[in-house]
């Protein structure tokens, strides 16, 4: 599995040609406590950059875009009952959705680990 990262600090973590999408632990502290998740239904199709999700924290909310393309074939029900779990586990149990990729070539567009961490220090 790879992961990838976008500059609005989304994450997506690379399984075949299914992505699971999230936010980094970056933008979950920049939120702060998150208290509400909207999700999207399974079935939805995002492009590249499509607002997917939205999460709200005690400071402000924010949307979720998708990192690449594609078919949401999941979401995690559990946020709805647990939003917490984003500032919890943001780069694990916190997951959004998982999306069905629609063209690979777009991961090329992202920021690995290495990267991520590097642009996150110059911010």
């Amino acid at each position: 599995m790879s992961t990838y990262f976008t500059e609005d600090h989304e994450w997506i973590r690379v399984d075949g040609d299914t992505g699971a999408v999230g936010i980094s632990a970056y933008a979950a502290k920049a939120l702060g406590d998150v208290v509400f998740v909207e999700l999207p239904d399974v079935g939805t199709e995002f492009d590249k950059g499509d607002e997917a999700a939205v999460v709200e924290s005690v400071k402000a909310a924010s949307e979720v875009y998708t990192p690449v393309g594609g078919e949401v074939v999941e979401v995690n029900a559990a946020l709805e009952d647990a939003p917490e779990t984003v500032n919890a586990s943001p780069d694990g149990e916190g997951w959004f959705l998982k999306i069905k990729i629609a063209d690979a070539d777009e991961l090329s567009t992202l920021m690995d680990e290495a990267k991520y961490k590097a642009y996150c220090a110059d911010l």
